[in-house]
C-alpha cells in the first residue's frame, strides 16, 4: 500500500519503506527520529521556484498541481523513482513523508496521485 504521512507523526510498523519527499529537511526532526529509508531530495520534489511561488496557498493549489505534474512528467529521475516505489510495493508498504501542515494541500498528495495514475496507464 502506498501511503502519505506527515513526518512529525511517530513512525509506525505498517509504514514500511519510509521516503521523505521534501527538498528541505523538516525543522525539529532528527535523522534518528525520522527513521527514513530514503530522502528523495531532488528526484520528485517541486523546484525551489515552484515551491516558493506556491507558498502553501490553497488558492494556488490547482495551478500548483498542474505545474508540479508537468515537472514530474518531464523528469527522468521522477520516472525512475516511480519504478523504484512500484518495485518496493511488491514486498512492503511505502510511506511518502512530508512536512507541510495541511494534509490536503501539499505536494505529497499530488505525488501519490501521480504515481498511482502513472502505474494505471502502463
Amino acid at each position: 500500500m502506498l501511503n502519505i504521512k506527515r513526518i512529525y507523526g511517530n513512525p509506525a510498523d505498517d509504514d514500511g519503506y519510509r521516503i521523505l519527499v521534501d527538498r528541505i529537511w523538516p525543522r525539529g526532526v532528527s535523522k534518528e527520529r525520522a527513521e527514513l529509508d530514503r530522502w528523495a531530495k531532488t528526484e520528485v520534489t517541486p523546484t525551489t521556484d515552484l515551491r516558493k511561488w506556491f507558498a502553501h496557498d490553497p488558492a494556488k493549489f490547482d495551478e500548483f498541481k498542474a505545474r508540479y505534474i508537468e515537472q514530474l512528467d518531464s523528469r527522468p529521475e521522477a520516472a525512475r523513482f516511480a519504478d523504484d516505489v512500484r518495485n518496493l510495493l511488491r514486498d512492503t508498504n511505502v510511506t511518502l513523508l512530508y512536512a507541510a501542515r495541511n494534509p490536503r494541500v501539499n505536494h505529497a498528495v499530488i505525488l501519490r496521485d501521480w504515481l498511482l495514475e502513472k502505474w494505471r496507464c502502463r
